[in-house]
C-alpha cells in the first residue's frame, strides 16, 4: 500500500458523493416526523452526561419483537443520529424497535471512550424495550458494534445476554493502518489503543451470529477488512461470515436498512 489516505477515502471514488448527506438528512427528517406524529418515537433520550450522549428510539405500531441498535459512522469524527433515522424503517416495519445513539466525536473523545459510550447507550435502550437485541453499525459504527461481540467487551452482562446477532456494515476491524493516515491527527490512535479496539485482533463471542456486510463496489481496503474479520472470527469458533452486497458502494450499501424485504434487514430483524 503506497497511499493509506486514499485507501480509506470513500467520497473521491463515489459519483456525486456530496449529494448523499443532504439526501440522508431529508429522508431521516421525514421518517422521524412521521413516527413522532404517530406517537411512536422518543427523541433525545439521555444515556449519560453530555450533549451527544443521547439516543432516539423508534417504535413499531404494535408490540415490539425486540430491539435493534444502529450505530452511525463518520470515522468517529462526523455526523449524529439525526441523519440516519430513515434507516430504522425496515426493522420498524418488521415490528422491531430501533434505537439510534449519537456519541462524542473525536478529538473530544478517543475511540476507546466512544466504545464505552455505545455500550452505555445499548444498556439504556435495553431498559426501554424488552426481548432480543440485534446490533448494526455502519463504517466506524461497524467497528463499534463488533466490539460489543468481543469476549471481555464493555457491554453490561444484562444487555449482552440478550444480544442475538450482530451486523457490522462496511466496518473497520483492524485499526492499526489508520495510524498511517492523516485522520490520525484527529483520532490520536497509538499502537496499544489500535490493537485493543480492533475486533479482528480480539477473541469473539461464539454464541453470536455475525454477518459483515460490505458493498461489492467499495474500496479494496473495506472489502479486505470485512473478509478479514469473518475469516479470523470463523477460525476462532464464531458463526461469522462476510456478505458482499452486489453493486453497492460505501454510501449506498446501508440503503437496504430502509427496506423491510432486504436480506440485510431480514438478518437483523427477522
Amino acid at each position: 500500500m503506497s497511499d493509506w489516505d486514499d485507501a480509506y477515502a470513500n467520497a473521491p471514488h463515489i459519483a456525486d458523493a456530496d449529494q448523499f448527506p443532504p439526501l440522508w438528512a431529508g429522508r431521516a427528517a421525514e421518517f422521524a416526523a412521521q413516527r413522532r406524529s404517530a406517537g411512536r418515537a422518543e427523541i433525545d433520550l439521555p444515556y449519560g452526561a453530555g450533549p451527544r450522549r443521547r439516543l432516539d428510539l423508534f417504535l413499531p405500531d404494535g408490540a415490539a419483537k425486540g430491539l435493534v441498535v444502529f450505530v452511525h459512522g463518520g470515522y468517529w469524527m462526523r455526523f449524529d443520529k439525526s441523519i440516519w433515522s430513515h434507516l430504522a424503517e425496515g426493522a420498524v416495519r418488521r415490528d422491531w424497535a430501533v434505537a439510534m445513539p449519537s456519541y462524542t466525536l473525536a478529538p473530544a473523545a478517543r475511540i476507546r471512550d466512544i466504545t464505552l459510550e455505545i455500550a452505555a447507550a445499548i444498556a439504556v435502550a435495553a431498559e426501554c424495550v424488552g426481548g432480543p437485541i440485534a446490533l448494526a453499525g455502519h463504517s466506524a459504527g461497524g467497528q463499534l458494534v463488533a466490539r460489543m461481540a468481543c469476549l471481555g467487551g464493555p457491554l453490561p452482562d444484562a444487555a449482552r445476554r440478550r444480544c442475538v446477532r450482530v451486523a457490522p456494515i462496511s466496518g473497520l476491524f483492524d485499526l492499526r493502518p489508520l495510524m498511517k493516515t492523516r485522520m490520525n491527527g484527529t483520532l490520536g490512535l497509538d499502537e496499544a489503543e489500535a490493537v485493543a479496539e480492533s475486533p479482528a485482533l480480539a477473541r469473539p463471542a461464539t454464541d453470536l451470529p455475525v454477518v459483515a456486510f460490505v458493498g461489492s463496489d467499495e474500496r479494496p481496503e473495506f472489502l479486505r477488512q470485512s473478509e478479514l474479520v469473518a475469516n479470523v472470527w470463523t477460525g476462532l469458533g464464531a458463526e461469522a461470515q462476510c456478505e458482499q452486497v452486489s453493486g453497492r458502494h460505501h454510501y449506498d450499501v446501508i440503503a437496504g436498512l430502509s427496506d423491510p424485504a432486504s436480506p440485510m434487514t431480514a438478518f437483523i430483524a427477522p
